[in-house]
Protein backbone atom coordinates (compact mmCIF):
# COMPACT_ATOMS: atom_id res chain seq x y z
CA UNK A 1 0.00 0.00 0.00
CA UNK A 2 2.68 2.29 0.62
CA UNK A 3 4.54 1.35 -2.29
CA UNK A 4 1.19 2.51 -4.24
CA UNK A 5 1.02 5.82 -1.94
CA UNK A 6 4.28 6.71 -3.05
CA UNK A 7 3.79 5.80 -6.61
CA UNK A 8 0.80 8.17 -6.73
CA UNK A 9 2.40 10.57 -5.07
CA UNK A 10 5.41 10.73 -7.47
CA UNK A 11 3.28 11.23 -10.39
CA UNK A 12 1.47 13.90 -8.70
CA UNK A 13 4.72 15.70 -8.28
CA UNK A 14 5.82 14.91 -11.51
CA UNK A 15 2.36 16.58 -12.87
CA UNK A 16 2.57 19.48 -10.94
CA UNK A 17 6.38 20.34 -11.75
CA UNK A 18 4.96 19.72 -16.23
CA UNK A 19 2.13 22.10 -14.76
CA UNK A 20 5.21 24.68 -14.08
CA UNK A 21 7.42 24.45 -16.16
CA UNK A 22 4.57 24.86 -19.20
CA UNK A 23 3.72 28.32 -17.07
CA UNK A 24 6.80 29.48 -17.03
CA UNK A 25 7.56 28.79 -20.64
CA UNK A 26 6.76 32.19 -22.56
CA UNK A 27 4.57 32.48 -25.39
CA UNK A 28 6.22 33.98 -28.42
CA UNK A 29 4.92 36.51 -30.69
CA UNK A 30 7.37 37.61 -34.11
CA UNK A 31 5.93 40.11 -35.74
CA UNK A 32 7.37 41.16 -39.12
CA UNK A 33 6.76 43.07 -41.78
CA UNK A 34 8.24 43.34 -45.40
CA UNK A 35 10.80 45.91 -46.43
CA UNK A 36 10.51 47.97 -43.09
CA UNK A 37 13.55 49.88 -42.87
CA UNK A 38 14.85 50.95 -39.50
CA UNK A 39 15.11 54.61 -40.19
CA UNK A 40 11.23 55.22 -40.23
CA UNK A 41 10.95 53.56 -36.70
CA UNK A 42 11.26 56.59 -34.42
CA UNK A 43 12.92 54.61 -31.80
CA UNK A 44 16.00 54.49 -33.78
CA UNK A 45 16.11 58.32 -34.12
CA UNK A 46 16.94 58.63 -37.45
CA UNK A 47 15.69 61.39 -39.69
CA UNK A 48 12.14 60.44 -39.74
CA UNK A 49 11.65 59.82 -36.14
CA UNK A 50 9.90 63.43 -36.09
CA UNK A 51 7.90 63.26 -39.17
CA UNK A 52 6.26 59.90 -38.40
CA UNK A 53 6.91 58.70 -34.64
CA UNK A 54 6.11 55.26 -34.26
CA UNK A 55 4.32 55.30 -30.70
CA UNK A 56 3.45 51.34 -30.63
CA UNK A 57 7.15 50.17 -31.62
CA UNK A 58 8.77 52.37 -29.77
CA UNK A 59 6.81 51.09 -26.62
CA UNK A 60 8.19 47.66 -27.51
CA UNK A 61 12.15 49.13 -27.41
CA UNK A 62 11.20 51.59 -23.91
CA UNK A 63 9.69 48.12 -22.42
CA UNK A 64 12.61 45.57 -23.41
CA UNK A 65 15.52 45.84 -26.19
CA UNK A 66 16.35 47.80 -29.43
CA UNK A 67 19.14 45.97 -30.97
CA UNK A 68 21.01 48.19 -33.33
CA UNK A 69 23.21 45.88 -35.18
CA UNK A 70 21.17 43.40 -36.51
CA UNK A 71 21.98 41.62 -40.12
CA UNK A 72 20.19 39.89 -42.79
CA UNK A 73 22.32 36.92 -44.24
CA UNK A 74 20.47 37.98 -48.10
CA UNK A 75 18.94 41.02 -48.13
CA UNK A 76 15.76 39.88 -50.06
CA UNK A 77 12.25 38.32 -49.02
CA UNK A 78 11.96 34.63 -49.68
CA UNK A 79 15.94 33.78 -48.66
CA UNK A 80 15.75 35.91 -45.29
CA UNK A 81 12.73 34.65 -44.49
CA UNK A 82 13.95 30.79 -45.21
CA UNK A 83 17.22 31.74 -43.05
CA UNK A 84 14.51 32.54 -40.47
CA UNK A 85 12.47 29.62 -40.37
CA UNK A 86 15.40 27.56 -40.59
CA UNK A 87 17.89 29.11 -38.67
CA UNK A 88 20.60 28.32 -42.08
CA UNK A 89 22.47 30.33 -44.66
CA UNK A 90 20.85 30.10 -48.12
CA UNK A 91 22.96 27.45 -49.23
CA UNK A 92 21.90 24.99 -46.67
CA UNK A 93 18.28 25.70 -46.98
CA UNK A 94 17.84 25.87 -50.66
CA UNK A 95 16.46 29.40 -50.61
CA UNK A 96 18.91 30.67 -52.77
CA UNK A 97 16.49 33.70 -54.42
CA UNK A 98 12.97 35.42 -55.38
CA UNK A 99 12.20 32.50 -57.29
CA UNK A 100 13.04 29.32 -54.70
CA UNK A 101 10.54 27.71 -52.56
CA UNK A 102 11.20 26.27 -48.88
CA UNK A 103 10.95 22.77 -49.09
CA UNK A 104 8.02 21.33 -46.53
CA UNK A 105 9.83 18.76 -45.52
CA UNK A 106 12.91 20.60 -44.41
CA UNK A 107 13.35 20.70 -40.99
CA UNK A 108 12.89 24.13 -38.87
CA UNK A 109 12.28 26.18 -35.64
CA UNK A 110 8.18 25.61 -36.02
CA UNK A 111 8.66 21.72 -36.20
CA UNK A 112 10.67 22.23 -32.83
CA UNK A 113 8.81 24.09 -31.15
CA UNK A 114 5.62 21.87 -31.76
CA UNK A 115 7.48 18.85 -30.55
CA UNK A 116 8.28 20.73 -27.35
CA UNK A 117 4.64 21.34 -27.07
CA UNK A 118 4.11 24.82 -28.64
CA UNK A 119 0.92 25.42 -30.30
CA UNK A 120 2.15 27.30 -34.00
CA UNK A 121 0.52 29.53 -36.22
CA UNK A 122 1.70 31.51 -38.78
CA UNK A 123 -0.71 34.19 -40.49
CA UNK A 124 -0.02 37.34 -43.15
CA UNK A 125 2.82 36.96 -45.58
CA UNK A 126 4.70 33.46 -46.74
CA UNK A 127 6.29 33.99 -49.53
CA UNK A 128 8.04 30.60 -49.62
CA UNK A 129 5.57 29.32 -52.41
CA UNK A 130 5.10 25.74 -50.89
CA UNK A 131 2.69 24.59 -48.05
CA UNK A 132 3.90 26.01 -44.32
CA UNK A 133 4.99 23.00 -42.31
CA UNK A 134 5.40 23.33 -38.76
CA UNK A 135 1.99 25.20 -38.05
CA UNK A 136 -0.46 23.92 -36.37
CA UNK A 137 -2.56 26.26 -38.31
CA UNK A 138 -1.96 28.76 -41.11
CA UNK A 139 -3.69 31.72 -42.91
CA UNK A 140 -1.33 32.75 -45.38
CA UNK A 141 -0.96 35.02 -48.63
CA UNK A 142 -0.65 33.45 -52.07
CA UNK A 143 2.56 34.75 -53.38
CA UNK A 144 3.28 38.53 -52.48
CA UNK A 145 -0.52 38.93 -52.13
CA UNK A 146 -2.67 41.89 -52.28
CA UNK A 147 -2.77 45.17 -49.89
CA UNK A 148 -6.31 45.86 -50.05
CA UNK A 149 -9.47 43.08 -50.03
CA UNK A 150 -6.37 40.06 -49.73
CA UNK A 151 -6.68 36.64 -50.05
CA UNK A 152 -5.71 34.12 -47.62
CA UNK A 153 -5.14 30.17 -47.71
CA UNK A 154 -5.71 28.59 -44.49
CA UNK A 155 -4.96 24.87 -44.18
CA UNK A 156 -8.90 23.90 -44.33
CA UNK A 157 -8.75 25.97 -48.06
CA UNK A 158 -5.73 23.38 -48.96
CA UNK A 159 -7.89 20.24 -48.56
CA UNK A 160 -8.30 18.47 -51.48
CA UNK A 161 -5.92 20.64 -53.75
CA UNK A 162 -2.66 18.67 -54.85
CA UNK A 163 -1.56 21.86 -57.33
CA UNK A 164 0.62 25.13 -56.45
CA UNK A 165 0.09 25.93 -53.04
CA UNK A 166 0.10 29.40 -54.21
CA UNK A 167 -2.64 28.60 -56.52
CA UNK A 168 -5.11 27.11 -54.08
CA UNK A 169 -8.45 28.94 -53.97
CA UNK A 170 -8.50 30.98 -50.70
CA UNK A 171 -10.97 33.26 -49.07
CA UNK A 172 -11.32 36.79 -49.67
CA UNK A 173 -10.88 39.21 -46.72
CA UNK A 174 -12.76 42.79 -47.04
CA UNK A 175 -10.09 45.77 -45.98
CA UNK A 176 -6.47 46.63 -45.92
CA UNK A 177 -4.57 43.78 -45.30
CA UNK A 178 -2.64 45.00 -42.43
CA UNK A 179 -5.72 45.11 -40.55
CA UNK A 180 -6.97 41.78 -41.97
CA UNK A 181 -3.55 40.01 -40.67
CA UNK A 182 -3.88 42.03 -37.60
CA UNK A 183 -7.69 40.80 -37.00
CA UNK A 184 -6.59 37.61 -37.47
CA UNK A 185 -4.08 37.23 -35.44
CA UNK A 186 -5.83 38.52 -32.59
CA UNK A 187 -8.55 36.06 -33.16
CA UNK A 188 -6.58 32.97 -33.29
CA UNK A 189 -4.62 34.01 -29.79
CA UNK A 190 -8.39 34.81 -28.40
CA UNK A 191 -9.11 31.26 -29.31
CA UNK A 192 -5.91 29.93 -27.61
CA UNK A 193 -5.26 32.17 -24.95
CA UNK A 194 -6.51 29.69 -21.81
CA UNK A 195 -4.90 26.44 -23.61
CA UNK A 196 -2.54 24.35 -21.56
CA UNK A 197 0.49 24.90 -23.87
CA UNK A 198 2.53 28.21 -24.46
CA UNK A 199 1.61 29.38 -28.04
CA UNK A 200 4.24 30.78 -30.83
CA UNK A 201 2.63 33.15 -33.43
CA UNK A 202 4.02 34.67 -36.12
CA UNK A 203 2.22 37.62 -37.50
CA UNK A 204 3.73 38.67 -40.84
CA UNK A 205 2.78 42.11 -43.08
CA UNK A 206 2.84 42.72 -46.50
CA UNK A 207 3.43 46.15 -45.71
CA UNK A 208 5.73 48.48 -46.31
CA UNK A 209 6.17 46.12 -49.77
CA UNK A 210 6.36 48.31 -53.30
CA UNK A 211 4.35 49.62 -54.56
CA UNK A 212 3.20 51.01 -51.16
CA UNK A 213 -0.84 50.89 -50.80
CA UNK A 214 -1.79 52.26 -47.65
CA UNK A 215 -5.47 51.92 -46.18
CA UNK A 216 -7.48 54.98 -46.98
CA UNK A 217 -7.66 56.83 -43.57
CA UNK A 218 -4.20 57.84 -44.30
CA UNK A 219 -4.21 59.27 -47.74
CA UNK A 220 -4.29 62.91 -46.04
CA UNK A 221 -1.04 62.20 -43.61
CA UNK A 222 1.98 63.99 -44.44
CA UNK A 223 0.25 65.63 -47.26
CA UNK A 224 1.81 69.25 -46.87
CA UNK A 225 4.87 68.01 -44.88
CA UNK A 226 8.49 68.31 -46.57
CA UNK A 227 10.43 64.65 -45.85
CA UNK A 228 13.83 65.60 -45.14
CA UNK A 229 15.82 64.11 -47.48
CA UNK A 230 18.90 61.71 -46.74
CA UNK A 231 22.35 63.51 -46.96
CA UNK A 232 23.56 61.46 -49.92
CA UNK A 233 20.38 61.22 -52.00
CA UNK A 234 22.62 62.67 -54.74
CA UNK A 235 25.30 59.96 -54.92
CA UNK A 236 27.29 60.13 -57.68
CA UNK A 237 29.06 56.94 -56.93
CA UNK A 238 32.78 58.18 -57.87
CA UNK A 239 35.43 55.69 -57.36
CA UNK A 240 32.87 53.35 -56.55
CA UNK A 241 32.23 49.54 -58.01
CA UNK A 242 30.45 48.84 -61.39
CA UNK A 243 27.50 47.69 -60.00
CA UNK A 244 25.95 51.41 -59.20
CA UNK A 245 26.29 52.00 -63.20
CA UNK A 246 24.08 49.06 -63.88
CA UNK A 247 21.72 48.61 -61.00
CA UNK A 248 18.17 50.26 -62.04
CA UNK A 249 16.80 50.70 -58.19
CA UNK A 250 17.64 54.64 -58.49
CA UNK A 251 14.84 56.78 -57.69
CA UNK A 252 14.51 57.90 -61.02
CA UNK A 253 13.77 54.30 -62.21
CA UNK A 254 10.39 54.52 -60.29
CA UNK A 255 7.02 54.35 -62.95
CA UNK A 256 3.66 55.21 -62.52
CA UNK A 257 2.38 52.36 -60.93
CA UNK A 258 5.48 53.62 -58.15
CA UNK A 259 3.86 57.25 -58.00
CA UNK A 260 0.00 56.87 -58.85
CA UNK A 261 0.39 59.46 -61.25
CA UNK A 262 2.03 60.40 -64.79
CA UNK A 263 5.52 61.30 -64.21
CA UNK A 264 6.82 64.38 -64.74
CA UNK A 265 8.76 65.05 -67.81
CA UNK A 266 12.41 67.15 -69.08
CA UNK A 267 13.89 66.71 -65.07
CA UNK A 268 17.37 66.17 -64.67
CA UNK A 269 18.52 62.92 -62.47
CA UNK A 270 18.59 64.86 -59.55
CA UNK A 271 15.62 66.95 -60.22
CA UNK A 272 13.61 63.72 -60.64
CA UNK A 273 15.15 62.14 -57.33
CA UNK A 274 14.14 64.95 -55.70
CA UNK A 275 10.62 64.98 -56.49
CA UNK A 276 10.27 61.23 -56.65
CA UNK A 277 10.98 61.22 -53.23
CA UNK A 278 8.64 63.42 -51.66
CA UNK A 279 5.49 60.99 -52.90
CA UNK A 280 7.95 57.80 -52.51
CA UNK A 281 8.36 58.33 -48.82
CA UNK A 282 4.45 59.73 -48.06
CA UNK A 283 3.35 56.20 -49.22
CA UNK A 284 5.87 54.58 -47.83
CA UNK A 285 5.18 56.03 -44.30
CA UNK A 286 1.27 55.66 -45.08
CA UNK A 287 2.02 52.03 -44.55
CA UNK A 288 4.00 52.37 -41.38
CA UNK A 289 1.41 54.42 -39.49
CA UNK A 290 -1.63 51.23 -40.43
CA UNK A 291 1.67 49.00 -38.70
CA UNK A 292 2.50 50.72 -36.25
CA UNK A 293 -1.30 51.47 -35.26
CA UNK A 294 -2.24 47.48 -35.44
CA UNK A 295 1.08 46.36 -33.27
CA UNK A 296 -0.57 48.66 -30.72
CA UNK A 297 -4.51 46.62 -31.01
CA UNK A 298 -1.82 43.75 -30.57
CA UNK A 299 -0.20 44.73 -27.16
CA UNK A 300 -3.63 46.03 -26.62
CA UNK A 301 -4.46 42.53 -26.22
CA UNK A 302 -1.69 41.42 -24.65
CA UNK A 303 -2.52 43.82 -21.61
CA UNK A 304 -6.58 43.31 -21.86
CA UNK A 305 -6.07 39.09 -21.16
CA UNK A 306 -3.06 39.28 -18.93
CA UNK A 307 -0.73 37.80 -21.13
CA UNK A 308 2.21 40.64 -21.40
CA UNK A 309 4.19 39.05 -18.52
CA UNK A 310 4.64 35.96 -20.17
CA UNK A 311 5.26 36.40 -23.89
CA UNK A 312 8.13 37.38 -25.69
CA UNK A 313 7.12 39.80 -28.80
CA UNK A 314 9.71 40.72 -31.31
CA UNK A 315 9.00 43.19 -33.93
CA UNK A 316 11.44 43.21 -37.33
CA UNK A 317 11.60 43.34 -40.97
CA UNK A 318 12.57 40.36 -43.13
CA UNK A 319 15.56 43.13 -44.21
CA UNK A 320 16.29 46.67 -44.88
CA UNK A 321 15.82 49.04 -47.41
CA UNK A 322 16.90 52.42 -48.58
CA UNK A 323 14.59 55.12 -47.84
CA UNK A 324 16.53 57.51 -51.12
CA UNK A 325 20.12 56.56 -49.10
CA UNK A 326 22.32 56.67 -52.17
CA UNK A 327 19.07 57.45 -54.50
CA UNK A 328 17.98 54.16 -54.26
CA UNK A 329 14.64 51.96 -53.34
CA UNK A 330 14.75 48.49 -52.34
CA UNK A 331 17.33 46.38 -50.80
CA UNK A 332 20.06 43.55 -52.29
CA UNK A 333 23.14 45.32 -51.27
CA UNK A 334 25.70 45.61 -48.21
CA UNK A 335 25.12 49.30 -47.28
CA UNK A 336 23.78 49.64 -43.77
CA UNK A 337 20.44 50.56 -45.14
CA UNK A 338 20.07 47.42 -46.97
CA UNK A 339 22.22 45.26 -44.64
CA UNK A 340 20.55 46.34 -41.17
CA UNK A 341 17.43 44.97 -39.92
CA UNK A 342 15.29 46.58 -37.22
CA UNK A 343 14.84 44.39 -34.70
CA UNK A 344 13.10 44.99 -31.35
CA UNK A 345 12.11 42.72 -28.63
CA UNK A 346 10.20 42.87 -24.88
CA UNK A 347 10.28 40.00 -22.36
CA UNK A 348 9.44 41.67 -19.01
CA UNK A 349 10.14 38.39 -17.54
CA UNK A 350 13.79 38.33 -18.55
CA UNK A 351 14.50 41.31 -20.50
CA UNK A 352 15.18 45.06 -18.60
CA UNK A 353 13.74 48.16 -20.22
CA UNK A 354 15.12 50.42 -22.10
CA UNK A 355 18.10 48.97 -22.76
CA UNK A 356 19.97 49.39 -26.74
CA UNK A 357 22.40 47.07 -27.96
CA UNK A 358 25.59 46.90 -30.80
CA UNK A 359 26.44 43.34 -30.94
CA UNK A 360 26.50 42.09 -34.15
CA UNK A 361 23.14 39.23 -34.80
CA UNK A 362 22.18 37.92 -37.84
CA UNK A 363 18.53 36.34 -38.45
CA UNK A 364 19.95 33.15 -38.82
CA UNK A 365 19.92 33.60 -34.70
CA UNK A 366 16.16 34.28 -34.41
CA UNK A 367 15.81 30.56 -34.68
CA UNK A 368 17.72 28.95 -32.30
CA UNK A 369 17.13 32.18 -29.78
CA UNK A 370 13.68 31.55 -29.76
CA UNK A 371 13.85 27.94 -28.91
CA UNK A 372 16.33 28.78 -26.27
CA UNK A 373 13.17 30.95 -24.63
CA UNK A 374 11.55 27.82 -25.01
CA UNK A 375 13.69 25.25 -23.30
CA UNK A 376 14.81 23.43 -26.62
CA UNK A 377 17.84 22.54 -27.27
CA UNK A 378 19.70 24.15 -31.00
CA UNK A 379 19.67 21.46 -33.08
CA UNK A 380 22.50 20.54 -35.01
CA UNK A 381 21.07 21.63 -38.50
CA UNK A 382 20.86 25.67 -37.14
CA UNK A 383 23.62 27.07 -38.00
CA UNK A 384 22.81 30.55 -36.10
CA UNK A 385 23.13 30.79 -32.03
CA UNK A 386 21.07 31.84 -29.67
CA UNK A 387 21.51 35.66 -27.86
CA UNK A 388 19.42 34.97 -25.47
CA UNK A 389 22.01 36.66 -22.78
CA UNK A 390 22.45 39.68 -25.10
CA UNK A 391 19.21 40.49 -24.92
CA UNK A 392 18.90 39.84 -20.99
CA UNK A 393 22.17 41.17 -20.15
CA UNK A 394 24.21 42.78 -22.94
CA UNK A 395 26.38 39.75 -22.02
CA UNK A 396 28.07 37.66 -25.30
CA UNK A 397 28.19 34.08 -24.81
CA UNK A 398 31.89 32.68 -25.33
CA UNK A 399 33.25 33.28 -28.78
CA UNK A 400 30.57 35.36 -30.38
CA UNK A 401 31.31 36.96 -34.01
CA UNK A 402 33.05 39.95 -34.49
CA UNK A 403 31.88 39.50 -37.94
CA UNK A 404 28.68 38.57 -40.07
CA UNK A 405 29.19 36.75 -43.67
CA UNK A 406 26.54 38.24 -46.43
CA UNK A 407 25.98 36.21 -49.65
CA UNK A 408 23.23 37.82 -52.28
CA UNK A 409 22.56 35.34 -55.08
CA UNK A 410 20.09 36.86 -57.23
CA UNK A 411 22.31 38.03 -60.10
CA UNK A 412 20.89 40.47 -62.82
CA UNK A 413 17.19 40.54 -61.90
CA UNK A 414 15.36 41.66 -64.06
CA UNK A 415 13.93 44.34 -62.14
CA UNK A 416 16.62 45.81 -60.82
CA UNK A 417 19.39 44.70 -62.61
CA UNK A 418 21.76 43.64 -59.49
CA UNK A 419 24.78 41.92 -59.54
CA UNK A 420 25.40 38.71 -57.52
CA UNK A 421 27.76 39.50 -54.43
CA UNK A 422 29.15 37.94 -50.97
CA UNK A 423 31.20 39.89 -48.28
CA UNK A 424 32.19 40.69 -44.72
CA UNK A 425 31.09 42.83 -42.12
CA UNK A 426 32.72 44.18 -38.80
CA UNK A 427 31.76 46.88 -36.58
CA UNK A 428 34.14 49.12 -38.34
CA UNK A 429 34.88 47.82 -41.85
CA UNK A 430 32.65 46.93 -45.05
CA UNK A 431 34.49 44.82 -47.57
CA UNK A 432 32.53 43.02 -50.53
CA UNK A 433 33.13 41.05 -53.45
CA UNK A 434 30.95 41.76 -56.31
CA UNK A 435 31.35 38.49 -58.99
CA UNK A 436 28.80 39.39 -61.03
CA UNK A 437 27.88 35.17 -61.79
CA UNK A 438 24.17 33.68 -62.01
CA UNK A 439 25.61 30.13 -61.07
CA UNK A 440 22.51 28.67 -62.19
CA UNK A 441 20.21 29.88 -59.77
CA UNK A 442 16.72 29.79 -60.21
CA UNK A 443 15.64 33.53 -61.39
CA UNK A 444 19.04 34.60 -62.47
CA UNK A 445 20.15 36.12 -65.61
CA UNK A 446 23.59 36.52 -67.39
CA UNK A 447 24.79 39.76 -67.15
CA UNK A 448 27.97 40.26 -67.90
CA UNK A 449 30.52 42.05 -65.13
CA UNK A 450 33.99 41.85 -64.59
CA UNK A 451 34.72 41.23 -60.81
CA UNK A 452 35.58 44.21 -58.46
CA UNK A 453 35.52 44.97 -54.74
CA UNK A 454 34.96 47.82 -52.17
CA UNK A 455 36.04 48.54 -48.46
CA UNK A 456 34.22 51.05 -46.44
CA UNK A 457 35.66 52.05 -43.67
CA UNK A 458 32.47 53.26 -41.86
CA UNK A 459 34.14 54.88 -38.70
CA UNK A 460 35.35 57.62 -40.89
CA UNK A 461 32.72 56.78 -44.04
CA UNK A 462 29.22 56.72 -42.00
CA UNK A 463 27.33 57.26 -45.03
CA UNK A 464 29.15 55.12 -47.47
CA UNK A 465 30.08 57.19 -49.47
CA UNK A 466 34.20 56.68 -50.50
CA UNK A 467 35.28 53.01 -51.90
CA UNK A 468 39.11 52.89 -49.96
CA UNK A 469 39.43 49.10 -51.58
CA UNK A 470 42.04 50.39 -53.62
CA UNK A 471 43.75 53.03 -50.95
CA UNK A 472 47.56 51.76 -49.95
CA UNK A 473 46.79 52.71 -46.53
CA UNK A 474 44.17 50.37 -46.44
CA UNK A 475 46.03 46.87 -48.02
CA UNK A 476 46.45 45.52 -44.44
CA UNK A 477 43.11 45.55 -43.41
CA UNK A 478 41.54 44.49 -46.88
CA UNK A 479 44.69 41.41 -46.12
CA UNK A 480 43.12 40.72 -42.73
CA UNK A 481 39.24 40.80 -44.10
CA UNK A 482 40.03 38.75 -46.92
CA UNK A 483 41.63 35.98 -44.78
CA UNK A 484 38.53 36.47 -41.97
CA UNK A 485 36.24 36.01 -44.89
CA UNK A 486 37.94 33.09 -46.09
CA UNK A 487 37.52 31.43 -42.79
CA UNK A 488 33.50 32.79 -42.80
CA UNK A 489 32.95 30.99 -45.52
CA UNK A 490 34.50 27.75 -45.07
CA UNK A 491 32.75 27.96 -41.47
CA UNK A 492 29.37 28.19 -42.70
CA UNK A 493 30.35 25.44 -45.47
CA UNK A 494 29.73 28.23 -48.55
CA UNK A 495 31.55 26.40 -51.38
CA UNK A 496 30.03 27.54 -54.42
Amino acid sequence: MNKVLTLVATSLTALQLHAVAQEARPNIIYIMSDDHALQAISAYGSRLAKVLPTPNLDRIANEGIRMDNCCVTNSISAPSRGCIMTGQYSHKNGVYTLDDGLDPSRNNFAKELQKGGYQTAIIGKWHLKHEPTGFDYYNVLPGQGRYKNPILISKEDRKGHTGPFDKTPGKVYQGHSTDVITTQAIDWMDAHKNDDHPFMLMCHFKAPHRAWEYADRFADLLKDVEIPEPENMYDMYDGRAHYTELQTMSLEHMDEKDMKCELPTNLSRDEFRKWAYQRYMKQYLRCIAGIDENVGRILKFLDENGLAQNTIIIYTSDQGFYLGEHGWFDKRYMQKESLNMPLLVRYPKEIKPGNTNNSIVINADFAPTLLDYAGIAKPDYMQGESFRSILKNGKKPNGWRDAMYYRYWMHGDRHHHTVANYGICTERYKLTYYYGETLNKKGTHEMPYTPDWELFDMKRDPQEMKNVYNDKRYQKVVAQLKEKLYQLKEYYQDNE
